[in-house]
């Protein structure tokens, strides 16, 4: 049965999906300890992306998103499907994920030499987040629609740097580009989410 407080990812049920949380859960290593690891990923693509601006140092920050997303995805299966799930295990399904967002965030508007820009970023995210999980207080299901969810933010941004890495020329103009976009992306995101919670207490209150 779904979890309408799960984000709904395809790939979850794909095989090697499946046969790595399975192989996890096996293991000694606990669902919040892969929670923080996503922290240690997301710190690791930040210094690599302020310390090599230049196409090494951007194409390990992709990879350290990747790594950052693989770890949102397993923590969960292995608490939920592997059965490791803790009491605490909310608190380290989310405050990671604050983190790692507002780490790479912000290293993208330092990176391009618009601090403010990322810090813009960041904001914008953690207020999605917050949005979110405010329907969850109020009784509602999670929403986690777009069009800049998580996923999505890092899809674009780990998309981004490794175009950026293969036209140096347009590297600073496209991860400017990519920045606003999830800027502005994550406001309208705050917007449509705003407007499902608000659209579902008016249909229960004349319910």
């Amino acid at each position: 049965m779904p979890d309408d407080n799960r984000r709904p990812i395809a790939v979850r049920s794909s095989g090697w999906a499946r046969g790595t949380a399975a192989l996890l859960a096996r293991s000694a290593i606990t669902p919040n300890q892969i929670s923080c690891a996503s922290v240690l990923f997301a710190l690791a693509g930040c210094a690599a992306l302020l310390q090599w601006p230049d196409a090494p140092g951007l194409l390990l920050c992709a990879l350290c998103i990747l790594l950052r997303l693989l770890c949102n995805m397993f923590d969960g299966m292995v608490a939920v499907e592997g059965g490791k799930g803790t009491v605490t295990g909310p608190l380290f399904n989310e405050v990671p994920d604050r983190l790692g967002d507002s780490l790479f965030l912000v290293a993208l508007g330092y990176a391009v030499m618009l601090p403010w820009l990322g810090w813009l970023c960041a904001l914008l995210a953690a207020l999605t987040a917050y949005i979110r999980v405010l329907g969850g207080s109020l009784g509602q299901a999670q929403d986690f629609r777009g069009p800049m969810a998580k996923p999505h933010r890092m899809w674009l941004l780990g998309i981004a740097l490794v175009i950026a890495a293969a036209l140096p020329s347009w590297s600073h103009r496209l991860l400017i580009a990519t920045a606003a976009i999830i800027a502005a992306g994550s406001a309208l995101t705050c917007i449509t989410r705003l407007q499902a919670i608000a659209a579902r207490l008016h249909h229960g209150a004349d319910a």
